[in-house]
């Protein structure tokens, strides 16, 4: 169960990225008082096959007593078109505990399909996104510049070899205490169902900041406690944009 977490709290984290250069993220994952893990995301300008594209990379860890217990090292990785932001080719690297997945997919927009080393061809339907690029694809003008309080926005994306969808709805703005004072960022949250983990249906919600669309903080209400995800680093370039 705790490890659903990690993974789930560090995906929304990626959420609202924009590439300016070389950008590098890192996050502290708290319960109470008591550090439970880190991520650290890269996003940078590549070329796929000729074509200008964005690499974007994931690393998800457990620390200290937490990695003890459950052991989560994991990677992912996309390389997206630079002006759709649908992908090429997606990479899932998973290490938790003596469990282990590898998988790469190529993506075929023009005939609607892909390629997965685990499954093969297949079709599948338009502008499908894998489950790291569909977070940045929310940040695209069209979500971010329309988008009003109430709106929740779906889209499709390949996890695992599977594909379902993925929503997320914008409830409120609020400002939030971080490193650089208090910022007015949107309050955005997954449309989840209840299920074993959340106390409430609502009990996932990321922050963002208005002014440079970084997510700076995560609350996960769990049934166990409550657990955050802070931000604790931002360079672009290498260098370090949060003092």
């Amino acid at each position: 169960m705790i490890k659903a977490v990690f993974i789930t709290i560090f995906f929304f984290l990626t959420s609202l990225l924009f590439c300016q250069g070389k950008e590098e993220l890192r996050f502290n994952m708290k319960y109470g008082f008591i550090k439970g893990g880190e991520a650290r995301f890269e996003i940078s300008d590549t070329v796929f096959n000729g074509k200008p594209a964005i690499h974007y990379f994931l690393k998800v860890k457990t620390t200290g007593i937490t990695d003890k217990l459950f052991e989560v090292n994991d990677i992912y990785e996309s390389i997206v078109d630079k002006t759709t932001l649908l992908p090429y080719k997606s990479i899932r690297n998973i290490a938790e505990g003596k469990y282990r997945y590898y998988n790469e997919v190529l993506y075929f927009h023009d005939s609607d399909s892909i390629y997965s080393q685990r499954s093969g061809g297949k079709k599948v339907q338009p502008e499908l996104l894998d489950i790291l690029s569909v977070f940045f694809y929310f940040t695209s003008p069209k979500f971010m510049d329309n988008i009003r309080v109430g709106d929740v926005v779906t889209m499709p994306a390949l996890h695992a070899d599977k594909i379902n969808d993925v929503s997320i709805g914008y409830y409120k703005d609020e400002q939030v205490q971080t490193k650089l004072g208090k910022l007015d960022c949107y309050a955005l949250a997954p449309v989840v169902d209840k299920g074993k983990l959340l106390e409430r249906s609502d009990g996932l919600k990321f922050y963002v900041s208005k002014e440079n669309k970084i997510p700076v903080l995560l609350e996960f209400d769990m049934k166990i406690g409550a657990l955050k995800a802070i931000l604790k680093s931002y360079k672009v370039d290498g260098k370090e944009l949060l003092k």
